[in-house]
């Protein structure tokens, strides 16, 4: 019988990529919504291109009250838009109402609750949590330990707002349960250096720096001062300033002694 003509089998096809199976290198998709941070570099870079609703998100900072809303200020305005309640369990500074509405925010929308103990502070915040009570809402919580930020993940993952914890930076060294944790601080009178350390994705290790300008002072500020932190270069003093200088100083120092 004559020899049939072999034929090459196709290549098996590849097999379809699961959906539901997360790559750590990739940053991970949600089914929850997100809100827009209001920086499109830093929505790149968050699970879902915004902050993510019905779970933690664990802010620390090296001092309270000063970059809290200019970080979280174009979330909770997109709360307040919506009628959205925002609430703030035991800020250690009073609300600035002039800055409230310089945000843009409904100051009928903000709910300010004062609670000294952190016993009661946690307890409130898991309370509002729950009930799903708030549109957005942010818990300065210094003392918390990490089983206490799992139970206010696990509330939090039932529900469909904002919540965010402040605490001192140096809980960066401790477990969070929390999904996202951002490290946040002034570079600048008119800058935020945002540091990712932990989100469903691959490390991220640069800092993003944020221009943070005051709606009011746009106009107004002279366009050196609305540059970068990293855009400006400091002026170095001349070695004879220093000179003339360091005799002065050490006679203050005599005298002091």
């Amino acid at each position: 019988m004559p020899a049939l003509n072999s034929i090459a089998a196709p290549p098996p096809a590849p097999p379809p990529q699961r959906l539901d199976v997360w790559r750590a290198d990739d940053l991970q998709p949600i089914d929850a919504s997100t809100t827009a941070s209001g920086w499109s570099e830093l929505d790149a870079e968050l699970p879902g291109r915004g902050w993510p609703r019905c779970c933690l998100v664990d802010v620390l900072g090296a001092q309270p009250s000063t970059a809290e809303f200019r970080l979280l200020g174009h979330a909770l305005k997109s709360v307040s838009d919506s009628d959205g309640k925002v609430v703030l369990v035991g800020p250690p500074k009073s609300v600035h109402a002039p800055g409230i509405c310089q945000l843009g925010l409904d100051p009928r929308q903000v709910i300010w609750l004062e609670a000294q103990q952190p016993s009661e502070r946690l307890w409130v915040t898991e309370q509002l949590i729950r009930a799903n009570a708030g549109g957005a809402v942010l818990a300065w919580l210094p003392q918390a330990r990490a089983d206490q930020i799992r139970r206010l993940q696990v509330a939090a993952q039932s529900t469909d707002g904002l919540f965010f914890t402040w605490r001192p930076d140096a809980a960066r060294h401790e477990a969070s349960a929390a999904p996202l944790r951002v490290l946040v601080s002034l570079a600048g009178p008119w800058t935020l250096e945002v540091h990712l350390l932990k989100r469903r994705g691959p490390v991220h290790t640069a800092p993003l720096l944020l221009r943070s300008i005051p709606t009011g002072l746009e106009s107004v500020l002279a366009p050196r001062h609305r540059q970068p932190v990293h855009a400006l270069h400091p002026v170095p003093a001349s070695a004879h300033a220093v000179d003339r200088a360091a005799p002065r100083t050490r006679q203050r120092l005599v005298a002091v002694q």
